[in-house]
């Protein structure tokens, strides 16, 4: 697969070959020897490919359309030792280098500087407002409410020097003792 006869980018190339490596470590058993159904074992995991629909219960291979792990694992067991040049059919191809060099044929221009910039006259007389700001940039502090079964630290109460009943202070006790 290293060769140059790679149908896709050097990238996707490397990707593959490292999924080839990984999926020759599971372990692949046809469902049924006439459907296109398999289960795989491996990793502490287990997934089933279709290969007629080109899916997999994992969605990895649904997601990204490169064939994977489990894809590779399953391209393996059906075309055996020839299995390397099958991988670029039951791949996307907008991997291949025809796409990637049509996606990047037309040139991408960059932008011109502001002073060469064409803009109406009406657009330039309008004023528009800076967005709204709020200057408070930390959070903010809401007292939290305890649960009922926090413990709660309870206020010590006063207690009177005068008379050393709780409840009030020196100041405002009742009773004018010397």
């Amino acid at each position: 697969m290293g060769n140059s006869k790679t149908t896709f980018i050097l990238i996707d190339d490397t990707i593959l070959r490292e999924n080839m490596t990984e999926g020759d470590k599971l372990y692949v058993k046809n469902i049924n020897e006439s459907t296109d159904e398999f289960t795989m074992l491996g990793y502490g995991c287990s997934a089933k490919f279709n290969l007629s629909i080109r899916s997999c219960s994992c969605t990895n291979y649904n997601l990204v359309k490169l064939s994977y792990t489990h894809a590779m694992a399953v391209l393996n067991l059906k075309h055996g030792d020839e299995y390397g040049t099958s991988i670029y059919n039951y791949s996307s191809q907008i991997y291949s280098k025809e796409s990637y060099l049509l996606a990047n044929l037309e040139p991408i221009c960059a932008a011109t500087l502001k002073s060469e910039w064409s803009v109406a006259q009406e657009y330039l007389e309008i004023y528009v407002l800076p967005p709204d700001f709020d200057p408070k940039l930390e959070r903010r502090k809401v007292k939290r409410v305890k649960g009922v079964l926090e413990p709660s630290r309870y206020k010590k109460r006063n207690k009177c020097s005068k008379c050393k009943r709780p409840g009030h202070k020196r100041t405002t006790c009742s009773l004018n003792v010397g």
